[in-house]
């Protein structure tokens, strides 16, 4: 009876309600009471899909995040090899401007090798017997002289650097025409000016360029700069120290100069008979 009453119920409340709206208020006071209770239920739901949302959003950031170190990495090192390339590039302009400046014939030469022995100052070049290299050509970049063709191979050359230890080379100042030789000092960055008087008339930032006397080195051309001088009245020479004017560190291509002037031969010393003592010797 009890069923059949809530039924019946039921079914009237719903004819009256579809027919003439008398519970829509009814509905929503019941909905605003009940409202709280909807919240309340429905809160673990919402925190746990704002949960998940919060982590997969988190593992998306990380992998975000380490694609985008992984790319900055990437753009780093190739900003670098565009940087190194860029350089190579501008040296390879001033290279090709040089043989303007100078009118000897060159060919150009990258280094391959670099001496392992510190003390030794000395490269090897892709140049040898087969580009018609020769003994004792010079080696040159855009700004001075590199160093010297010491031993030629069939594909290979060997540099030995102006900066390597008592390789000498003529050179004139550049200020006052003053001779000298200038030699290295087996450092990378020094070279020395032996030999000079303590009242030779040079100052700091002369600038030293190759004589052109001994025949092997075109006259002219930048080898070093003068950056220290000390006078001691108590030693016949000043000592001076030079900075190679090259990159004779720097750089992967290089000038190799196919000629300089032909000077006539140097003359054989005269031989004089000593009649006193029955021998020969040289004035």
């Amino acid at each position: 009876m009890r069923l059949v009453f809530f039924v019946v119920l039921s079914l009237t409340l719903l004819f009256v309600d579809a027919r003439f709206k008398y519970l829509e208020s009814t509905r929503k006071v019941v909905s605003i009471v009940i409202y709280p209770l909807q919240r309340l239920t429905s809160l673990p739901g919402i925190a746990w899909q704002q949960l998940s949302v919060y982590f997969k959003t988190q593992s998306n950031l990380l992998q975000e995040n380490a694609q985008m170190r992984l790319q900055h990495s990437q753009d780093a090192a190739q900003l670098k090899l565009l940087e190194v390339l860029q350089g190579e590039n501008a040296q390879l302009h001033r290279l090709l401007e040089v043989p303007q400046r100078i009118n000897y014939p060159m060919q150009m030469a990258e280094i391959i090798y670099v001496e392992r022995d510190v003390f030794k100052r000395k490269i090897l070049v892709n140049k040898g017997n087969q580009a018609n290299v020769q003994l004792g050509q010079i080696v040159m970049d855009d700004i001075g002289i590199v160093g010297q063709i010491t031993r030629v191979y069939p594909w290979l050359s060997e540099v030995t650097l102006v900066t390597d230890k008592d390789h000498a080379v003529p050179v004139e100042i550049m200020r006052n025409g003053i001779r000298a030789v200038v030699f290295g000092a087996g450092n990378i960055s020094e070279m020395a000016l032996r030999y000079m008087p303590v009242s030779s008339d040079i100052q700091n930032g002369d600038v030293l360029v190759t004589s052109g006397i001994d025949g092997t080195y075109p006259q002219g051309l930048p080898v070093a700069k003068v950056v220290s001088i000390e006078r001691n009245p108590a030693y016949p020479f000043a000592k001076i120290v030079c900075a190679p004017m090259a990159g004779v560190d720097r750089h992967r291509y290089l000038l190799i100069v196919a000629g300089a002037p032909q000077l006539p031969p140097r003359p054989e010393p005269e031989v004089v008979e000593d009649k006193v003592k029955g021998k020969r010797k040289i004035p």
